[in-house]
């Protein structure tokens, strides 16, 4: 794949395509992510975890509607408590891990206080909770459990996004197109999902014409 397919399939400005193009294809190329319709759909996932490879780091920026999107885990009363009211400015740190630590705690080895903040969305992918930070962190070779902003790294970041679709099997739902079965395995749920295949689509139109 060329920078310039890479841009196009990932709908990126120059400045973009440029800082994501290495780090991605070495992702890719390590993590048997080796043929174009894998390609495709790992781009277009990952974009939409990270807004068009804009972000690094999970917001828990949420209006008092959006909070909704994490179901049971937070209760009528606690989302409009934490919350942003019309009119309110972005919400602070404070209240942004509150509402981490609530939805995020006590799961996938978020046992201690702060944990659901400290693990919380990072990287390309977005990686998520303590048990995969170790995991992850074990086979890239650094100590995320100590140092999770490691995946802020731009390498860091494009490498373990491609960690997480190889354990997860996601070539497998790449591979029958499937970009349900994918969103589902990757966000747990179906958050974004017409983006999502918004993405695929054009990545598809670049890689395999």
């Amino acid at each position: 794949m060329t920078l310039n397919e890479f841009k196009n399939a990932a709908g990126l400005n120059d400045i973009l395509a440029e800082k994501w193009y290495y780090p991605v294809m070495i992702s890719m190329q390590t993590c048997a992510i080796d043929t174009p319709i894998r390609q495709a759909h790992f781009i277009a996932q990952i974009s939409a975890e990270s807004s068009g490879f804009r972000m690094l780091e999970e917001s828990f920026n949420y209006s008092v509607e959006g909070l909704k999107i994490f179901g049971s885990r937070l209760t009528e009363r606690e989302r409009f408590k934490l919350g942003r009211k019309p009119q309110e400015p972005p919400l602070s740190k404070e209240r942004q891990a509150i509402i981490a630590n609530i939805v995020y705690g006590n799961r996938y080895g978020n046992n201690n206080n702060g944990d659901g903040w400290k693990y919380r969305g990072r990287g390309l992918k977005q990686l998520t909770f303590r048990w995969n930070y170790i995991a992850c962190g074990e086979d890239l070779g650094l100590d995320l459990e100590k140092n999770p902003d490691l995946l802020l790294d731009t390498m860091n970041a494009a490498c373990s996004a491609g960690w997480f679709w190889q354990k997860n099997n996601c070539n497998y739902f790449a591979d029958k197109d499937d970009i349900s079965g994918l969103t589902r395995c990757i966000n747990g749920g179906f958050n974004g999902l017409k983006l999502r295949a918004e993405n695929t689509i054009r990545a598809l139109s670049v890689l395999m014409p």
